[in-house]
C-alpha cells in the first residue's frame, strides 16, 4: 500500500485560490515598506543558536520552549529562525551597514519557525513581513514604523483592527520599575514556573493569559506610571506624531511583547475577529540589542506582521485581497495546426507582459471554454482551421460574451484595448 504524505502538523499549505490572497497580503505589506524607503534583506533560514539565546532572551518562551534547535553534521548548534530582528542585527553588524548612512532601513519576508501547539492562526511555520530602522533614536521614526504597518493593513482593505501602544521605559527607569514589580510578584502565591519567570523577567508575568494570574496581577505596578522624564517625553512625542499622521491608537499600559529586547515604544495590532490569537502584528524599539550582539551602541525599532493572521483577518471581515485569476488571456486551439499557431501567439503576448494560458490536450470547444472560465481570464482566443486559413483568431470577451475576428498582427493591440 502506497503511503500518502501530508504536510507536517502546524505547517499550512497555501494552494490556489487562497495562495493569491497570501501573495497579495505579503506583497502589499512589503509595498508600503518600499514606499517609505526600506530596502530588501534576505535572511538565512537558520542561524547560530546563541544568536537567538542572546538576542531574543533566554527567559522567553520562544527560546526556552519553542525553538527548533539541532546539531548540524559539524556538531554546531543551529536553530531555525523564530523571528527576524536578531538575524537582521547580525547581518547589519557583519556587513558593516551600521557604519554607513543612518538609519539603516530594511524589510524582509518569509517563514519563521516555532514549536507551538497548532491552532487557527498559530502555526509552527509562520509567515511574516518585517521592517527594521536602525541607528537613530527619533520618535518620528517610531511613528513612521507604526504608520507603515497601519498603511499596509488599510491598503489591503482591513478595517476591524486596533493599535495598542505603550512604553516599556529605558535604562534610566526600567531597572527601578523591574525591582518594584518583582517585589510585588514575589509576594503573591505563584506556582513554581511563574515564580521563576518573575525572578528572571517579571514583565513577562504581566503577559500571562491565565485568568487567575491576570486576577492576581490586576493591581501590579505599571511601567507607564514610572517612566523617567526622558522616556515619558519620547512616548508623548511618538503619540503626537501618530495623531498628526491620523493613526488611531489605544494606550494599553499592560502591553508586553513576547521578546526581551523591547524598550520604550512598544505596540501591537489586534483583531478581535481572530479569537484567542488576536495579534496580527507588532513590534517596538530595541535600543540595547545591537550592542548585546557585539555591534555599536545604536538604537533600533521595527515590527513583524503575521501574513497568515492577516489573511485570516481579511476572511473574518469577509474581504479579499489580490486577484485569483491565473491569467488574462486563455487560448483555445481547435486542432493540431491551430495548437501550433496558438503556442507562438501565446508566447508573443507573454513577451508583451500579458499573462496567457492555453487549453492543452485534445479538449473540445465546450471543455476548453469551461477551462477558460475557471482560469479567471478576461479574454479567450479561439482558433480553428478556418480561422487559421483566414489569418484571424476569434477574440471573445468572457464577461460580455462578445466575440469578433482579429488579424494575427493586431491581436496584442486588441487584447490590450479590451482589458483596459
Amino acid at each position: 500500500m502506497t503511503t500518502r504524505f501530508s504536510a507536517p502538523k502546524g505547517v499550512p499549505d497555501y494552494v490556489p485560490p487562497v495562495s493569491s490572497e497570501f501573495l497579495a497580503v505579503r506583497d502589499g505589506l512589503l509595498h508600503t515598506a518600499r514606499l517609505a524607503g526600506y530596502s530588501h534583506i534576505e535572511l538565512p533560514i537558520f542561524e547560530d543558536t546563541s544568536l537567538f539565546a542572546r538576542g531574543v532572551g533566554e527567559s522567553t518562551d520562544v527560546v526556552s520552549k519553542e525553538m527548533y534547535t539541532f546539531a548540524d553534521r559539524g556538531g554546531r548548534s543551529v536553530t531555525l529562525r523564530p523571528e527576524g530582528t536578531a538575524g537582521v542585527m547580525r547581518a547589519v553588524i557583519e556587513h558593516g551597514l551600521d557604519r554607513g548612512q543612518l538609519p539603516v532601513k530594511l524589510s524582509y519576508a518569509g517563514p519563521f519557525f516555532r514549536y507551538e501547539r497548532p491552532q487557527a492562526g498559530r502555526y509552527r511555520q509562520l509567515q511574516q513581513v518585517g521592517i527594521e530602522a536602525i541607528g537613530v533614536d527619533d520618535p518620528a521614526l517610531d511613528a513612521e514604523v507604526i504608520a507603515v504597518a497601519d498603511a499596509g493593513f488599510r491598503a489591503l482593505g482591513l478595517g476591524g483592527y486596533r493599535l495598542e501602544i505603550t512604553s516599556l521605559g529605558d535604562d534610566t527607569c526600567r531597572p527601578q520599575y523591574r525591582e518594584r514589580l518583582q517585589d510585588f510578584l514575589l509576594a503573591l502565591d505563584l506556582d513554581e514556573e511563574t515564580r521563576t519567570r518573575a525572578q528572571l523577567n517579571p514583565l513577562r508575568v504581566l503577559d500571562d493569559k491565565r485568568p487567575h494570574i491576570k486576577e492576581m496581577t490586576a493591581n501590579a505596578p505599571l511601567m507607564l506610571d514610572h517612566l523617567s522624564e526622558g522616556a515619558k517625553a519620547h512616548f508623548d512625542e511618538v503619540l503626537g506624531h501618530l495623531d498628526r499622521l491620523g493613526v488611531s491608537y489605544v494606550i494599553n499600559p499592560r502591553l508586553v511583547r513576547g521578546l526581551d529586547y523591547y524598550t520604550k515604544t512598544t505596540f501591537e495590532f489586534v483583531h478581535d475577529g481572530l479569537g484567542a490569537q488576536s495579534g496580527i502584528g507588532g513590534g517596538g524599539r530595541y535600543d540595547g540589542l545591537m550592542a548585546e550582539l557585539g555591534g555599536l551602541e545604536l538604537s533600533g525599532i521595527g515590527f513583524g506582521i503575521g501574513v497568515d493572521r492577516t489573511v485570516l483577518a481579511l476572511a473574518a471581515e469577509q474581504r479579499t485581497a489580490g486577484d485569483t485569476a491565473r491569467c488574462e488571456v486563455f487560448g483555445v486551439p481547435l486542432g493540431q495546426a491551430a495548437r501550433e499557431r496558438m503556442v507562438v501567439l501565446a508566447q508573443e503576448l507573454r513577451s508583451a507582459g500579458i499573462a496567457v494560458d492555453i487549453a492543452y490536450g485534445n479538449r473540445g470547444l465546450k471543455g476548453a471554454m469551461k477551462a477558460a472560465d475557471k482560469s479567471g481570464a478576461r479574454i479567450a482566443l479561439v482558433l480553428g482551421d478556418r480561422d487559421l486559413a483566414d489569418g484571424v483568431v476569434g477574440l471573445k470577451d468572457l464577461r460580455s460574451g462578445d466575440q469578433r475576428a482579429v488579424e494575427f498582427s493586431s491581436v496584442r493591440d486588441e487584447v490590450v484595448a479590451t482589458r483596459d
